[in-house]
């Protein structure tokens, strides 16, 4: 016979049931685990990069030891890429089709990313915090399943030619870049502040990321009579031009440096910390060699992490700090979501970040999001190369509104 206390627990039974149908049927998540993909560049000529990628491993492996996330453990899946977009196509369809991850998270590469980017907005599956500034990723009208998360490679190069007009406005500027889109957000940013006179003030050289060196593109910066300096390339590049500008006598007024080239592990020190004294870049992250946060609270807390998951990491490698605030930033989305991972949730929770403070981004900079900002850092401050660390100068500023 059938009691009323029966009844009333098959009708509680039946109404959890559609939630554990829904989890079931929500790609890459389960009653207890949710599948997250990645794609890095474990070798190649970003390979330096890679440390990002497995930073991210220690940081969920931290998560789960805690209970994970809504009951779930994560399954964090990352391939190499090798820093080549045929490479990226191959292992993304991988991740979505063959693992059947619920989103992707943190892909690095602007070239990389470019090559997935329709793939992913067609099958309507996140592609969030990427390891890109490229401008493109805050298109929500085009590729609302996309976004990025540091400030965008533009907004740097804007702030950049605004402190140097202040400074030097009759600057001869060599632009050196890499030839792709990372690259030439650059070239638009500089065009951005400068206008009309950017044929006159400009002299710009391009390489290949497959190049062997930029030796050749340093030389004829100098030779072209340029007295300010601005580069804009990967690590290996960076250091190579470094250290090529320091060798041939060049000592430009100003040498900008692009902020995803300033690790002091893998650009500065193998470049020759001496031979970058006064290089100026942007800062939106704590330096992890900067002295002023040793008794921070937020370093004090990455330190903890390195400390116990990844302890023979370098510490001097900018890319752990960047790793950590980013994963963290996923985290307080996953946690807005309450349970309901499904893609639109995450994406709705994505685009609604309502200035959330990453234990490692420097005070007065703010992660935030709406459905129609899609540019999650905007703001940064300029820093100097003093030949050990990286000392920061005037205030928090954004660039310009184009």
């Amino acid at each position: 016979m059938l009691t009323r206390r029966h009844l009333l627990a098959a009708g509680a039974a039946t109404l959890a049931a559609p939630a554990i149908g829904r989890a079931q049927d929500t790609p890459g998540v389960t009653a207890t685990e949710i599948r997250i993909g990645n794609t890095m560049p474990y070798s190649g000529p970003a390979s330096a990069y890679g440390v990002i990628g497995r930073s991210h491993e220690a940081f969920f492996k931290m998560v789960n030891e805690q209970g994970g996330i809504a009951g779930r453990k994560i399954t964090f899946i990352t391939y190499d890429d090798g820093y080549s977009p045929p490479k990226t196509v191959e292992q993304t369809r991988r991740l979505v089709e063959q693992d059947k991850v619920a989103f992707t998270f943190n892909q690095l590469g602007t070239a990389a990313n470019s090559a997935i980017l329709r793939y992913m907005n067609q099958r309507k599956v996140p592609h969030i915090f990427l390891s890109t500034g490229a401008d493109k990723w805050g298109n929500y009208q085009d590729t609302p399943w996309t976004i990025g998360w540091q400030p965008s490679y533009r907004t740097e190069a804007q702030i950049y030619m605004k402190h140097l007009l202040a400074e030097r406005p009759n600057a001869k500027i060599g632009l050196l870049f890499q030839n792709d889109d990372f690259g030439k957000d650059y070239v638009a940013g500089v065009r951005d502040i400068l206008g009309p006179r950017y044929e006159q003030m400009v002299r710009a050289v391009s390489h290949e990321a497959t190049d062997p060196t930029i030796d050749s593109q340093v030389v004829s910066l100098q030779q072209g009579g340029c007295d300010v300096m601005l580069t804009a390339t990967t690590p290996k590049f960076a250091a190579q031009a470094i250290r090529r500008v320091f060798d041939v006598g060049w000592r430009p007024a100003f040498h900008y440096l692009t902020n995803v080239s300033i690790s002091v592990g893998t650009v500065m020190e193998p470049a020759g910390p001496e031979k970058g004294v006064g290089i100026i870049t942007s800062a939106y992250l704590k330096d992890p060699t900067d002295p002023a946060w040793d008794n921070d609270p937020g370093m004090k807390e990455w330190r903890a992490f390195m400390a116990k998951y990844i302890p023979n990491g370098d510490m001097k490698d900018g890319s752990y700090p960047f790793a950590f605030g980013i994963a963290q930033t996923l985290m307080h989305v996953l946690d807005k979501c309450r349970g309901d991972f499904s893609r639109e949730t995450i994406m709705r929770q994505v685009a609604d970040i309502r200035d959330f403070i990453p234990a490692t981004l420097i005070p007065g900079i703010k992660v935030a999001t709406s459905p129609t900002n899609f540019h999650p850092i905007r703001q940064m401050q300029l820093q100097r190369w003093t030949g050990s660390t990286w000392q920061r100068f005037g205030s928090v500023i954004e660039g310009a509104n184009v």
